[in-house]
């Protein structure tokens, strides 16, 4: 059984799927993953890119800052969006 803090989303979190997912981009979720792993991981012809979700205001938990500062990702860059235009720009859809 999924732990319950381990399937938290953000507030904001269903608004920028909907709006990567409109303008185009694959969205996989991975909050349920829990941990200080990526909320989502977005992925288009020629870019993927691991988002984390923050409400705006929101902080990083002590794991999350860890985990951001030792990636080694196989491709790809790790993100912090709070809102649909960060999100969007991290996709490469706003330029």
């Amino acid at each position: 059984m999924i732990s319950r803090r381990f399937s938290k989303r953000d507030a904001n979190h269903a608004v920028i799927v909907r709006a990567l997912r409109s303008a185009g981009r694959h969205v996989v979720e991975l909050f349920a993953l829990g941990g200080s792993h990526p909320d989502i991981v977005v992925v288009w012809p020629g870019g993927i890119v691991f988002m984390e979700i923050k409400a705006p205001g929101g902080k990083l938990t002590p794991g999350q800052v860890q985990y951001h500062g030792g990636w080694r990702g196989p491709a790809g860059s790790l993100v912090v969006v709070r809102d649909e235009h960060e999100a969007l720009t991290a996709a490469g859809v706003i330029h």
